[in-house]
């Protein structure tokens, strides 16, 4: 029985052994084959990377606002009697908007008005009188105090007359009518907003290391994504002379033509301001580099001859580099690549250092310092 037992073991382990070890050789030759085949070359898009003049620019984002703006509203309560105008129109100052039922007030006006009128005759006479010793200088400073009390109350009455007609404070374009003939109001309650649209301003801010290159008149440049690929002059007009201490930023308004009335306050702007001369830098296309923990890295493509079938044999090296400001597509490559090394630009996430490469630039990203969408 035991020698049975010690046969049947024997036969599996041969068995056994044979399978592992038909496994193992499958694996040697498989490895032998690829080694003996060698690294796929990896299919790239280059760019040779060139000096471009760069102008040093500064950046910041802000909002627009009106030079003037307000919620128009009445001072006192009232009934609207009378609308002078229509949504979305340009007024000029002064303009009648909005009268609010005023009858009331008008006739208390004329009452104290009748007052006043009255006290002056009783001064003037009374101080005929006091030249003939008719009436006492008591009397007649009575009279005096009472013409000025009235006089105060005419002046008094027709201020709250006045608050009943709603005028425009200032030039503006009104927006949309908030109330409605014959509405209640009370008090402070908006009718319509109105915006002084030419000249705008642009609020932004920078951070405070950027302070020593700005200066109040310095000329800047708004872009706003409703309108792509036109800039909106203007100029520096004021700077917060306080650095907000949570961000350290410091707040900054430029003053913007707006003949168009095309900017709308609230819009959101980006502000670029040239400072400086134009400089001369390597720039390579964004893609190129590839930001890592560790550092930026771009592969250069080495030319190391011809291969045995005569065709070129390149190979990708990667190299450590500088980055500098961007712009668009663009990026300033301030060390690690010079003038005239050629670069890959699409394909890069699958190479390592070292790997051949076979270049078809046949498609590759387009390339621009100012992109500009596609109309879909």
């Amino acid at each position: 029985m035991a020698k049975r037992m010690i046969i049947m073991l024997i036969a599996a382990g041969v068995v056994f052994g044979g399978v592992f070890g038909f496994i193992a050789f499958g694996h040697h030759m498989r490895d032998k084959f690829m080694a003996a085949r060698g690294i796929p070359p990896q299919t790239v898009a280059t760019t040779v990377a060139g000096l471009d003049d760069w102008q040093p620019r500064l950046e910041g984002v802000g909002s627009l606002r009106a030079v003037n703006g307000a919620d128009l509203s009445s001072q006192v309560a009232g009934t609207v009697s009378a609308l002078h105008f229509d949504s979305g129109a340009d007024v000029k100052q002064g303009t009648l908007l909005v009268e609010l039922a005023s009858a009331d007030d008008v006739a208390k006006l004329q009452a104290l008005r009748a007052t006043a009128a009255l006290a002056q005759i009783t001064l003037d006479r009374d101080e005929r009188q006091l030249k003939v010793q008719g009436v006492s200088q008591q009397v007649v400073d009575a009279d005096r105090e009472n013409l000025k009390n009235a006089e105060a109350q005419v002046v008094q009455q027709q201020a709250l007359v006045e608050y009943k007609f709603i005028k425009a404070p200032f030039d503006g374009r009104l927006g949309i009518r908030q109330v409605d003939l014959g509405q209640y109001l009370a008090a402070g309650t908006t009718m319509v907003t109105l915006q002084a649209l030419d000249p705008i301003f642009v609020d932004f801010t920078l951070p405070q290391q950027n302070l020593d290159r700005i200066k109040v008149g310095q000329k800047v440049s708004a872009l706003i994504d409703t309108y792509p690929g036109r800039p909106f002059p203007g100029e520096i007009s004021a700077i917060n002379p306080k650095v907000d201490q949570a961000t350290r930023t410091v707040q900054v308004r430029a003053t913007l033509k707006n003949a168009d009335h095309a900017l709308l306050p609230g819009m959101y702007a980006t502000v670029q301001i040239d400072v400086g001369a134009p400089e001369r830098h390597v720039t390579l296309p964004q893609t190129a580099i590839a930001y890592n923990s560790y550092g930026s890295e771009v592969y250069v493509v080495d030319d190391q001859g011809k291969d045995g079938n005569g065709r070129p044999k390149l190979m990708a090296r990667s190299v450590f580099v500088t980055t500098g400001s961007a712009r668009g597509d663009q990026v300033t490559v301030l060390s690690g690549v010079k003038e005239g090394d050629t670069v890959v630009v699409a394909g890069q996430n699958k190479l390592r250092n070292g790997m051949p490469i076979i270049v078809d630039n046949s498609v590759k990203p387009v390339i621009e310092a100012d992109p500009k969408p596609v109309d879909q």
